[in-house]
């Protein structure tokens, strides 16, 4: 299974804002240091930001910041809110599908609790598991920035 962009993103502005709670970051900051789409990211902010997990402020002081505590940022759930579908093959659209062995395949069943293994281990973490290691990740992400400075 394969996240879209659209989800990527998300979860990478929430960990970069989660790393910098001490300050309001910018939608240009995250996008030089990450090599993202302004465009894009613009669009990825919004919805979360729709959604409480992120608060934005306009002006010349403005960014954002987390919406909600870290530990109340689940990750299963801003996957699932991110993703349009989790379509792993065509038959899971239904209505979409030309498979022709649908009325005897068991493919489908197998992929459908594949689908929901991976969605019950994304529900067991939230974004404070995935900033343990916040120190590292500054590091990283600053080198990042001084690099593409």
């Amino acid at each position: 299974m394969q996240l879209t962009r659209y989800t990527d993103y998300a979860l990478r502005v929430l960990m970069y804002v989660g790393i910098h709670t001490d300050r309001m970051v910018t939608i240009a900051e995250v996008a030089a240091v990450f090599d993202m789409s302004h465009n894009h990211l613009m669009k990825v902010v919004q919805e979360l930001s729709a959604k409480g997990y992120v608060r934005s402020t306009r002006g010349k002081h403005g960014g954002i910041e987390l919406g909600r505590p870290p530990e109340e940022v689940n990750i299963g759930e801003v996957v699932r809110l991110m993703e349009s579908n989790f379509h792993i093959v065509e038959c899971f659209d239904p209505g979409h599908s030309a498979c022709r062995i649908i009325p005897g395949c068991t493919l489908k069943k197998v992929l459908q609790e594949a689908a929901l293994a991976f969605q019950e281990v994304l529900n067991r973490y939230t974004l404070a598991d995935l900033l343990k290691n916040r120190t590292v990740l500054n590091r990283l992400l600053t080198e990042r920035r001084a690099i593409g400075a």
